[in-house]
């Protein structure tokens, strides 16, 4: 029961993210299936309708040139026709347009949810149907006096036909079924080679817009799938992106409430803390006389060691806590950086002395200042050096080197001869409160947030940090400043030269008299 987590909680109280995602795919395709049943053309409900308005736009758009194609068409069929015959033609052919481009309009005005869209789709094939038998009137009115020409009026009205209907192929082919019904009419009349030429290339062509028209419709039904994969994609970004949203607001949440918890409980773990450590120093170093047993000593020196080691975790938390949450202010100055980590080593050297260990120290003194917080200077390096003491075995050497870098900077190096740390492990120490195999096994236990604060303090600082180790061949951590916060040593005014021509000037002053 101890090791059961809150996300483990969160599982159990409802379904995980792969099953809620398998089953929004699962209602997905049940709904994709369920409108191709319900659709005339195995389409979805929605790619039904799409068509439909395509046709229904582009004959309302076509609706006047028609008119006016209907009008010529008239006015130069009455050079070879009587007039009363034309006008009789021209009327219906208008008036099929115009019934056309009514019920064009009316469907475009309805909303789309409580559409029929059987009875609008049988609607638009009666009113194509129709409007193609008023064009192929026009070979009667033509024959025989104007066979070519009412011939390749057909021509261009099956183009247009099969150009405007592509959208609904069950129309399209309702619109150039009279057409090539009359113009194989012609072979009733006449059964001359002109006259089956003719209406060869007349059939031919309008069986070349047909399959046309069927290329057409594909491409349309094509770009409706694409545009409807595309609008799911951005449906699940949306969804992921507010999924992402609300994670992030509960992560915020979660970041002050942990906030607010180490505020208050820094105050309340400090204030028992103080009064242990008091109290056992003064136990352990027997102030007040000698214990009657000599474990008590002993006892009194663990309690104030196990609260040491309490008061530097709690620290540690706290610092690394107020790095995340960018509270942490730097308190600058100029830190001579070779001086800071000498004095580090030295605090050190009693840890290192007891465990049969020795420093090897390369540190150029010439190094100008430091622009920096000396206090995170020093936890840096007294991080860095904690480390290579507790992770190097007894009788093994840290190596120290401070000195510039390419680019004009200063950096820190400390090596130890470790166990080391393999190359998968590396991101889990760098983790808050992680550490590596090999370190658990030969090495003291620790909290796991030396690194992560050595790296957040240099971040701070706008320097790099480096680590670099391999199994069996030690640990080598590398930070660095860049140049832009050494301080440049300013060269010494020269008083003496200005002094010279005051102290002297009297005397010029006397010899020129």
């Amino acid at each position: 029961m101890a090791d059961l987590t809150a996300e483990m909680v969160q599982r159990g109280r409802g379904p995980s993210s792969q099953e809620v995602a398998k089953r929004r795919g699962i209602a997905r395709e049940m709904r994709s299936a369920r409108e191709r049943l319900t659709s005339t053309s195995g389409l979805e409900r929605a790619f039904d309708y799409e068509l439909l308005r395509l046709y229904a736009q582009y004959r309302v758009g076509a609706g006047i040139p028609l008119l006016l194609l209907a009008l010529g068409v008239a006015g130069a069929s009455s050079i070879w026709v009587a007039p009363v015959t034309v006008a009789v033609w021209a009327a219906g052919a208008l008036l099929a347009t115009a019934l056309m481009l009514v019920l064009s309009r009316r469907f475009l005005r309805q909303a789309p949810e409580s559409l029929p869209l059987k009875r609008w789709g049988r609607l638009f094939v009666a009113a194509e149907f129709g409007q193609s038998l008023a064009w192929a009137m026009l070979l009667l009115v033509g024959v025989p006096e104007a066979q070519t020409f009412a011939l390749f009026g057909l021509v261009i009205v099956a183009a247009v036909t099969t150009m405007l209907a592509a959208t609904v192929p069950v129309a399209a082919l309702s619109g150039l079924a009279p057409l090539t019904l009359a113009a194989l009419s012609l072979l009733v009349f006449s059964r001359d080679m002109d006259t089956m030429l003719l209406v060869a290339m007349t059939v031919a062509s309008q069986l070349f817009f047909a399959g046309l028209a069927r290329r057409l419709y594909a491409s349309a039904v094509g770009t409706l799938q694409s545009r409807a994969e595309k609008d799911a994609i951005f449906a699940e970004l949306e969804q992921a992106k507010a999924n992402s949203d609300e994670a992030r607001r509960r992560a915020e949440e979660a970041n002050l409430a942990k906030s607010r918890f180490l505020a208050t409980m820094s105050h309340e773990l400090r204030t028992p803390l103080n009064a242990i450590l008091g109290f056992s120093e003064v136990m352990k170093n027997e102030v007040f006389g000698a214990h009657a047993a000599p474990a008590y000593r002993e006892y009194a020196t663990d309690i104030h060691d196990s609260g040491m080691h309490l008061l530097n975790l709690i620290n540690e938390i706290l610092d690394l806590s107020r790095i995340e949450a960018g509270r942490y202010d730097l308190s600058e100055e100029a830190v001579q950086l070779a001086h800071t980590v000498e004095e580090c080593r030295h605090m050190m050297t009693l840890r290192a002395r007891s465990k049969g260990q020795t420093f090897a120290s390369l540190i150029d003194d010439s190094l100008p200042r430091l622009w920096a917080d000396e206090r995170a200077l020093r936890q840096i390096v007294l991080n860095l050096l904690s480390n290579a003491v507790k992770f190097t075995p007894p009788g093994g050497e840290i190596t120290i080197k401070v000195g510039w870098t390419s680019s004009g900077g200063q950096y820190v190096s400390v090596k130890d001869s470790g166990p080391g740390i393999p190359e998968d492990e590396l991101g889990t120490v760098m983790s808050s409160f992680g550490r590596g195999s090999l370190a658990i096994k030969t090495a003291e236990q620790g909290s796991g947030l030396g690194l992560p604060i050595v790296k957040g303090l240099i971040d701070l600082h706008g320097g790099g940090f480096q680590l670099k180790s391999k199994p069996r061949e030690g640990t080598e951590v590398i930070v660095t400043f860049p140049a832009s916060r050494g301080m440049d040593t300013l060269p010494a005014m020269n008083l003496g030269a200005e002094k010279a021509p005051a102290e002297t000037a009297p005397a010029r002053r006397a010899r020129a008299a």
